[in-house]
């Protein structure tokens, strides 16, 4: 019996020398994120603490750059989560809070921004399990900036989680919107922000997670969608080979969604889709390691290393164009232009070294903002295939 416990110990004592040396390795390692300078011409923090700052959005109204952003003590659900809200009058150089939430028994996360009419409207997700699920949507609006009005469920449309609305004439809004089950996506429209109703199906299986919209210039829709595929391994945190973007158009009416394409470039997390010169881009999360890294880290995998990115968005694919600063847990976009120029907000993991997403969630993260070069983008994607 003590030959077999001394065997059992010594068999215990290389596991966790193993799993010990992994982490030195994973938090040591250096970050190799691939930054094209000419694109990325520079970044900056926005926040200086050491909460998780995560799940960005930003919008111009009235002359003034808002963000939102969701501050807790690591990635999972907390009842002190916390959602800020504030505007800079020099695109993100300096900021102003204006706003929080922190309701009561809930974690919040997801905002979106929309300007509908003469209001500012902000749209979050309630979640209540503990690996983040959320269930429900809700909404609050300014009409100055400064007061907002409480939040509150959506009528009529529990279970659909929003993303972010769109419009092309300034009077009819649509948007994307995932069930909180994760087996399809719908597209809904609404003239006050307030009231929507579904249009029609953008997809159905595959595990649909988060899906975005924009609008071509031919007046078609284009969406991209979140595909998790398998949960089985581990609940989702060791990813399934199969993750991919799913990328669909409609035209007019929008009530049916044609030429699928699934594109394993990457599996697009927390995507802001945006137009530059009638072509269609977008800033999400990328996985470099993908299809380099063994059995342990396919598409989506919490063992893998992350990145914020920007992709081309084609009909048959993505284009991988660069990373920006990025490491651990990162992504969730908001986007704001200006000329030749955009600017990014998006949150990471401390960037001096490249510990894989799951070491990211329970570590800070800072709000950042990037300022993109289009030109030199427009440029980068002209040499750039899609896959």
């Amino acid at each position: 019996m003590k030959r077999i416990l001394k065997v059992v110990a010594i068999g215990l004592g290389i596991v966790l020398l193993a799993l010990v040396s992994l982490l030195a390795y994973w938090y040591l390692r250096p970050n190799r994120a691939q930054v094209n300078t000419d694109v990325v011409a520079e970044t900056w923090a926005i926040t200086d603490d050491e909460m998780h700052n995560s799940n960005t959005d930003m919008i111009q109204w009235r002359g003034e750059t808002y963000v939102a952003y969701v501050s807790s003590p690591y990635h999972f659900s907390n009842e002190g989560s916390t959602l800020h809200i504030k505007h800079s009058d020099d695109f993100g150089r300096t900021w102003a809070e204006d706003s929080i939430f922190n309701p009561e028994g809930n974690d919040i996360r997801d905002p979106k921004f929309a300007v509908i009419g003469d209001r500012l409207f902000l749209y979050a997700l309630n979640n209540n399990a503990f690996n983040p699920e959320p269930y429900q949507t809700v909404y609050s609006y300014t009409d100055n900036g400064k007061d907002w009005s409480p939040l509150e469920a959506v009528s009529g449309l529990d279970g659909w989680l929003f993303w972010r609305p769109k419009t092309q004439d300034g009077k009819t809004f649509y948007n994307a919107a995932y069930w909180y089950q994760h087996d399809k996506a719908v597209l809904l429209k609404s003239v006050d922000g307030i009231h929507w109703e579904i249009v029609s199906t953008i997809n159905e299986g595959e595990r649909n997670d988060e899906t975005e919209i924009i609008f071509l210039p031919d007046g078609r829709l284009l969406a991209t969608a979140r595909l998790e595929y398998d949960e089985s391994s581990l609940d989702g945190a060791l990813g399934d080979k199969r993750g991919a973007t799913l990328i669909t158009t409609a035209e007019p009416p929008y009530t049916n969604w044609t030429e699928r394409t699934q594109s394993l470039v990457t599996r697009l997390d927390g995507p802001y889709l945006f137009n530059y010169h009638d072509r269609v881009y977008a800033v999400g999360r990328y996985q470099p390691d993908l299809g380099r890294s063994g059995p342990l880290t396919p598409q989506g995998s919490a063992l893998a290393r992350k990145r914020t990115a920007i992709f081309e968005v084609r009909e048959d694919g993505l284009a991988y164009l660069t990373d920006l600063p990025s490491a651990g847990d990162t992504s969730y976009v908001g986007l704001v232009t200006d000329g030749d120029a955009a600017y990014a907000s998006y949150y990471t993991s401390p960037t001096n070294s490249d510990f894989p997403w799951i070491m990211g969630m329970f570590g800070p993260t800072a709000v950042r903002v990037a300022k993109i070069n289009l030109p030199a983008m427009e440029a980068l994607a002209d040499r750039t295939p899609a896959r």
